[in-house]
């Protein structure tokens, strides 16, 4: 296909923007970890509490030697991802039937904004006397923090969906499964697809204070026994892998992202 000047033009303005946002980040990140590392070298800041790059990757590179790294990330790994694909389709799941019977919608609704702002970790010592001192208790608390927030957030997408569209349908005859499947659904992927990276975040915050309650594996365990034997370097190190962690399951959703309003 033959593109004009202005296309191309056009084209490049838009990679030259990518490749500069890329680098920008690169360079970014490299400065705070120079920055970090020369403050703690040249005794600015106390290496012993603030720990510095070189240390926590030294860390990192002795858990990964020794075996635990491997231990430890598939632990918390499985727990997320368990909590994370369970909080999206029982957050779609539900928002689907709350839209598909407003009344039902009605009803709960309070219930659920009381549960979406009570703090979780109340619930804690209630999940380890229910589910007992084990993964479950730390897979149900992911759960707990984000399957509300899905279930809310996703329903309101649902109720913002295009009403001039809305009203076509319904002049069409169209009944509510077929404006879901047709309108909907298709009309939300973006709203779906934020609600999920939004959920990133809410499983990790989730897994870990269950790890902090029960747990003798993980990264949040790793973190609470640096912290309990003044371990800095071990502490940070586990908040730099959870990073890691959080961009890699970033990464995972950006692409069904592309690849869902692709196909929409």
């Amino acid at each position: 296909m033959h593109l004009s000047n202005e296309q191309k033009d056009y084209i490049r303005r838009i990679r030259f923007k990518k490749r500069f946002v890329l680098v920008s980040q690169i360079i970014l990140g490299f400065t705070f970890l120079l920055t970090w590392e020369l403050c703690s070298k040249y005794k600015i800041i106390n290496s012993f509490i603030f720990s510095s790059p070189l240390l926590c990757f030294k860390t990192i590179w002795e858990l990964l030697i020794t075996g635990e790294l491997l231990t430890h990330f598939s632990a918390t790994m499985i727990e997320i991802v368990i909590a994370f694909v369970l909080g999206a389709f029982l957050g779609l799941g539900i928002a689907i039937l709350l839209y598909l019977v407003p009344i039902l919608n009605k009803i709960i609704d309070p219930y659920l904004t009381m549960i979406n702002s009570l703090p979780k970790v109340a619930l804690g010592p209630m999940l380890i006397i229910w589910c007992g001192a084990n993964n479950k208790t730390i897979i149900f608390m992911a759960l707990l923090i984000n399957l509300i927030v899905s279930i809310l957030t996703i329903l309101n997408g649902f109720k913002n969906a295009d009403k001039i569209k809305l009203k076509l349908l319904n002049s069409f005859g169209a009944n509510k499964i077929d404006i879901m499947r047709y309108l909907i659904l298709p009309g939300s992927i973006g709203t779906i697809m934020s609600t999920l990276k939004l959920n990133i975040s809410m499983t990790l915050i989730g897994v870990i204070m269950g790890e902090f309650l029960v747990s003798k594996r993980g990264i949040g365990y790793l973190i609470i026994y640096g912290t309990q034997v003044f371990n800095l370097n071990l502490v940070i190190s586990g908040i730099f892998i959870l990073l890691f962690i959080s961009y890699l399951m970033f990464i995972i959703v950006s692409l069904a992202e592309k690849f869902f309003c692709k196909y929409k």
